[in-house]
Parts: structure tokens; C-alpha cells; sequence
């Protein structure tokens, strides 16, 4: 595809998240071109922009996909109206605020007929498909998920992950759990869970989290934003045929301690090539299980108190 035949994009919320990863993936992408934006803080320099995006889809018919970059908290009705609008929509994760709400948006796309993913980055990183093929013949007996960092360095001024659906520390965990329900071929339920939530917060800082799945599989996860040191994102699988660790968010891979080989193209631009792939097929992709992992952690779990946090 050339920039000619490139498919007019949208950005909506031009935080953090979008400068970092989103808009440079776009650029880089020949199938997208973007095309305006919404955002009440000015958007791009060049770039046409909106201060809503009902106001966007109303001056923009020719911008054919949405890309969501907004706090959970808004997304179902930014979601909504652009797929109203019969615009293809791409969601930032978490897809949504609760499990309910990204279920009807995938009703709701297939009604219109237009695409919807629910984009899980973490499973686009290079080590998650080469160990998802690895355990395929090698039973997971045990998993060890250490998913700790420091808050004020990765979401410096974000006070919405701190509010109810903002998730907390589920916001980065849940990218191990991405990550954990990709490469495992089986399910996993969760058993029990420790919330360590701040007294002047509604959502946990840091959690403990167990799980178990098929034939006598244990899980057990440590997630925690108080971490003052370089980030861990690691997971460990212990198999009968030796041990798999994805350290660095999945980016990197051992396999009984020797470092493999890997390609990588990128998290978020494979995630705008799937997107696209996506359209062209007129099919939607909306995995659920991670967010219902965190759901069941919200039900499950026991609330502890802890040291008030003040960034």
C-alpha cells in the first residue's frame, strides 16, 4: 500500500501514551495517515485537531478509523460514537473500564459492520509468539510473574489511575496477564488475590495474585508501582523440559538460560499493521480474557490498606 491508498486516521487523546508509542508508529505505517486529531491540549503541530470528538466525526467523514488513546474511564463513549458513526475504532488497553461495557462495544461493531481490537500490547512484543510456540508442546507446571515499577517514573501526573476504573497497578499488570493468557494454552482462574490500596487512592498500588489452570498448573503474580529501581517485567515458566523466562515485557527470551534470537518490529507498530490487516479482512478482535482476570481480582480480592501515596 502506498501513502496514496493509506486509510485516514484519528487520534483521540494525545497523551503520554500517544507521543510515545502511537504517533511514531503511525508515521511509520504506509497503510494510515493521520488525519486530524482530538485533544483538549492541543493535539499535533500540523495536524487538524478537535477539542471533542463528536465534533471530529462531524467536520471528518472521510477519516475512517479512530484510534483511542484516552483514560479508560472515557473510552466506551468515544467507542461508541465513532462506531455509530460506522468508523473502524483501534482501543488503547485496558479496552474499557469493566468487561460489560467492551462486550457491548464488540455487539456493536458487528452490527455496523465496521472493525473493533482491543489492542493488548505487551503480546506484540518479540518474545510472546516465539514462547507461545515453545509451551505448545511443553505442559507449564509453574509461573512466576514479577511486574514491578516505579510509578512517578512511567505515569508521572496521571491522576486517573488513581480514580475508580483506572485500574492502578492493574494498569501496567495487566499486560502480563496479556501476555500470561497468549502464551499459556490453556485458561487460568483466579483463586486469590491481596489489593494493596492506598488510603487516599481507590485503586491498589501493588497486589498478590494466584492463579490455577488445567493439570495441577500454579500461578502466582506480584504487581507492584512502589518499586524505586530499574522496572521488572518478567515472567518464569518452569516445564518438564526446562525453564522459559520473557524478561523486559516480553522483549527478551530465555530458554534454559541461553538468550534467543529475536526479531522485532515493534509493539505498536505491529499493532497498527494488525489493525489494518483487520480492516482489510472486515473482522474484529476483541480478547477479553486479561480484563476478566482483573475484574475477578476486583471481586476476589481482599482490600489491605496501605501508606497514603502522594506523587
Amino acid at each position: 500500500m502506498t501513502r496514496a491508498d493509506a486509510i485516514d486516521l484519528a487520534l483521540v487523546g494525545v497523551g503520554k501514551i500517544a507521543r510515545d508509542q502511537h504517533l511514531p508508529a503511525i508515521a511509520a505505517d504506509a497503510g494510515f495517515r493521520l488525519a486530524a486529531t482530538a485533544s483538549r491540549s492541543g493535539g499535533v503541530e500540523g495536524v487538524e485537531n478537535h477539542a471533542e470528538l463528536d465534533a471530529l466525526l462531524a467536520a471528518r467523514p472521510d477519516v475512517a478509523a479512530v484510534s483511542l488513546c484516552q483514560p479508560p474511564q472515557a473510552r466506551y463513549e468515544a467507542a461508541r460514537a465513532a462506531l455509530l458513526a460506522r468508523r473502524h475504532v483501534m482501543l488503547e488497553k485496558p479496552p474499557g473500564q469493566t468487561v460489560a461495557e467492551v462486550q457491548a462495544l464488540a455487539d456493536l461493531a458487528a452490527a455496523q459492520g465496521v472493525t473493533l481490537f482491543a489492542t493488548w500490547h505487551s503480546r506484540h512484543a518479540a518474545g510472546v509468539a516465539p514462547a507461545r510456540d515453545w509451551l505448545a508442546s511443553r505442559p507449564a507446571r509453574r509461573v512466576r510473574i514479577t511486574w514491578q515499577e516505579d510509578v512517578r517514573e512511567w505515569h508521572p501526573g496521571q491522576t486517573w489511575i488513581w480514580q475508580a476504573g483506572g485500574l492502578g497497578v492493574f494498569d501496567p499488570g495487566i499486560n502480563a496477564l496479556s501476555i500470561l493468557t497468549a502464551i499459556l494454552p490453556g485458561p487460568v482462574r483466579l483463586t486469590a488475590a491481596d489489593l494493596h490500596v492506598p488510603t487516599n487512592c481507590e485503586t491498589p498500588i501493588a497486589c498478590d495474585l494466584v492463579f490455577a489452570g488445567a493439570e495441577g498448573l500454579s500461578v502466582e503474580a506480584r504487581f507492584d508501582f512502589r518499586w524505586e529501581g530499574p522496572p521488572r517485567w518478567d515472567i518464569e515458566v518452569e516445564t518438564d523440559a526446562g525453564l522459559l523466562r520473557l524478561a523486559k515485557g516480553g522483549a527478551a527470551l530465555e530458554l534454559d538460560g541461553a538468550p534467543q534470537r529475536l526479531e522485532d518490529p515493534g509493539e505498536y507498530p505491529d499493532l497498527y499493521r494488525r489493525f489494518g490487516e483487520l480492516i482489510a479482512a472486515g473482522a474484529s478482535d476483541v480478547d477479553l480474557a486479561p480484563l476478566v482476570l482483573v475484574a475477578d481480582a476486583f471481586l476476589l480480592g481482599r482490600r489491605l490498606p496501605a501508606e497514603p501515596f502522594h506523587e
